[in-house]
């Protein structure tokens, strides 16, 4: 007896947090050339006028959501978030500033954490999906980004326990990526940023991940992805 194949899942209005640049916008046009509705939560408006797009500084989780709420009013309720903003400050824990240091953390994980709760009444009546964005920084800790690391371990823990609350409801995966070419490096002291012969991975070719996750059929889910450039030295 052959198993049907069963059609992908419309990808509908997708939410992208931090969809201005870099893997975000990357993301942003990944779901536009799909057929999907993008839809951008960030500091500064994306290059496209035409996506719908609300300013909102992430690691003001009060912000996050009335962002998020306002999005809702402008283009309808999402059928997917994505949460791929992110920022990092990088030194020894003695030496960065506690400000510095939890708005990392504020950004990075409790910003995840409010866009995603303001989504759910919206998703659960969607069977909608969930992608948050960690890293391999969430797996793997290294000296000098003890806040990165923090949030990017947290938003592990958080995926994996929220795919367990929300088993049946809403489907949810945790990506992992590794380094990637984009501006994510731009202004650090020169010894954090990868050298010229650093072996980072294309950020669209990590945006396409994204599509395969929030594609699934409604009641199969890629549960977590790791992606990475083939030389990438923080994996495994």
């Amino acid at each position: 007896m052959t198993t049907p194949v069963l059609p992908p899942t419309p990808l509908g209005t997708v939410v992208v947090t931090g969809g201005s640049s870099g893997l975000g916008a990357a993301i942003v046009t990944a779901v536009a050339k799909a057929g999907g509705v993008p839809a951008v939560i960030d500091l500064t408006p994306p290059d496209d006028p035409d996506v719908a797009h609300v300013v909102a500084d992430l690691s003001d989780t009060s912000a996050a959501t009335a962002a998020l709420e306002r999005l809702v009013e402008i283009v309808g309720p999402p059928d997917a978030v994505v949460t791929a903003a992110g920022t990092d400050v990088c030194g020894p824990l003695a030496t960065v500033s506690a400000e510095d240091w939890e708005r990392v953390v504020r950004v990075n994980l409790l910003g995840t954490a409010a866009v995603i709760r303001a989504a759910l009444p919206h998703l659960e009546g969607r069977r909608g999906r969930v992608v948050t964005v960690a890293s391999t920084l969430g797996l793997k800790a290294v000296g000098d980004a003890t806040a990165y690391c923090a949030s990017k371990f947290g938003v592990v823990g958080f995926t994996r326990a929220l795919a367990a609350e929300l088993a049946g409801r809403v489907a949810v995966t945790l990506l992992v990526p590794g380094g990637m070419r984009t501006r994510f490096f731009d202004g650090r002291p020169e010894q954090y940023r990868p050298g010229p012969d650093a072996k980072l991975n294309d950020p669209d070719c990590v945006a396409a991940t994204v599509l395969v996750a929030l594609l699934q059929p409604w009641g199969c889910e890629v549960r977590e992805l790791v992606v990475a450039a083939s030389e990438e030295p923080s994996w495994p």
